[in-house]
């Protein structure tokens, strides 16, 4: 949520920034509820402080009559200020609705585009591999070296679902505790750090499994409950699965100040993670790579403002990191205005080659909230004036465990349809090197 005052002082730039995110807000209209419900609750406080100069009066009443007859006019004066309230609670509402709808503020460098098209792309890393054969995609080689199961999963529960078995499961383990290692390790990330040429804190990420459900109204503070079709919402309990790990990462810190030296907080989460694809049949049907149930590994962080930018960089560094250990060739996109989140004020993608798609894939996405999702989860930062702000928010995938399997997968085929381990995850599996039909 964004600073009513900054809307006010701004409203050419958030209607802008509304209209390049393609986002229906009418912005006039909240600044002309924001001005009738400071009006009423002007009108509200002065009433209730002339309500408490007759309670006063009352006490020192010099007679009987005198004192019924200001009991009557409190109690009018109480009937006046109720409906008023009910007013406010009224207007409030309408300001509370259209404030929750208006966008994030795009950074100066993000690019101007409708959709996806106007995405740029700022760095490339690897070759692609070249094979001596046609390669498969991942839902053939899967299938061949049963590690992963459709069509059972499709009996069991229904389309986007699967079974991932055997030595892939071991592999997304090997995965989890690759990343959760290094994540850990400020000597690890201090590297990451020096290579990127970022001077940025190491301080290490702390390992969590959070919660998989949530509130509803804190989904919404995150920004992250609409569009309600993709999420799997349970009306009775008003609570829903979650689609990230960064959903319960985020409000970790609702409502509270945090100090100033304990700034950066960063939070490394695993979750299985859901959502419904609402609007997507027929999309990625085959294999794994669009499923209502995956794994995720999330990070999440709480920096101070002027330190944000930077964090986002050093995310993206960790990102390109975990890539290049794998020895996958990737590309890092920058997001435009018409295909980014609206919360978002930066938003960075990396995209994955998978040679059975013979495309490049979304497998990491790097978001900074600045403090936009701060603001609505009242998190804020105690400085060492004494002065207290709102802390900055970045989220960012570290491994999407299904397409990062896809991309693994896929890379590493060989021509009798085995798939090579990447060396850097042998370690976690006993030192095997192939995955192989049983």
């Amino acid at each position: 949520m964004l600073d009513i005052k900054f809307i006010r002082e701004n409203a050419d730039i958030v209607k802008d920034a509304a209209l390049k995110k393609k986002v229906e807000v009418d912005i006039d209209m909240l600044i002309k509820l924001d001005d009738e419900r400071r009006e009423v609750m002007t009108e509200v406080e002065k009433e209730r402080s002339e309500q408490n100069q007759f309670n006063k009066k009352i006490i020192g009443a010099s007679s009987h009559e005198e004192r019924l007859k200001m009991i009557s006019k409190m109690q009018e004066l109480k009937s006046k200020i109720q409906t008023k309230e009910e007013k406010l609670k009224e207007v409030t509402k309408k300001w509370f609705i259209l404030m929750m709808k208006v966008p994030n503020i795009p950074s100066p460098d993000t690019p101007i585009g409708p959709d996806e098209s106007g995405n740029k792309i700022i760095r490339e890393w690897g070759e692609k591999p070249k094979f001596d054969f046609t390669p498969k995609t991942h839902g053939d080689l899967g299938k061949e070296l049963g590690i992963i199961n459709i069509e059972k999963a499709a009996e069991v529960s229904g389309s986007r679902f699967s079974y991932i078995l055997g030595d892939l499961v071991l592999l997304q383990i090997g995965l989890l505790n690759f990343v959760f290692r290094f994540l850990t390790n400020e000597e690890t990330l201090k590297t990451i750090a020096k290579e990127a040429n970022l001077e940025v804190s190491t301080k290490p990420f702390i390992p969590v499994l959070p919660p998989i459900m949530m509130k509803s109204t804190v989904m919404n503070k995150m920004g992250r409950l609409q569009p309600i079709d993709e999420r799997y919402y349970f009306e009775k309990d008003d609570m829903v699965f979650i689609g990230s790990a960064e959903h319960t990462l985020g409000p970790l810190h609702m409502g509270e100040i945090l100090q100033e030296d304990d700034l950066p907080k960063r939070y490394v989460g695993y979750s299985v993670a859901l959502r419904r694809e609402a609007g997507t049949y027929g999309k990625d049907m085959k294999g794994i790579l669009r499923q209502h149930q995956f794994d995720k590994i999330e990070m999440e962080t709480f920096s101070l403002p002027e330190n944000s930018y930077k964090e986002q960089d050093f995310i993206v560094a960790i990102q390109e990191h975990i890539l290049k250990q794998l020895k996958i060739p990737h590309q890092t996109v920058m997001i435009c205005t018409g295909d980014m989140g609206g919360p978002d004020h930066r938003q960075i993608d990396i995209e994955s080659w998978m040679p059975g798609q013979g495309a490049y894939k979304e497998t990491h996405t790097s978001d900074l909230m600045q403090g936009f999702q701060a603001r609505r989860l009242n998190t804020r930062v105690k400085r060492k004036n004494g002065e207290i702000e709102h802390v900055h928010m970045n989220d960012a995938t570290a491994v999407a465990m299904g397409r990062t399997l896809i991309a693994i997968i896929e890379n590493y085929q060989q021509p009798d349809g085995s798939i090579v381990i990447p060396e850097v995850l042998r370690p976690y599996m006993g030192g095997k090197e192939k995955i192989s039909k049983k």
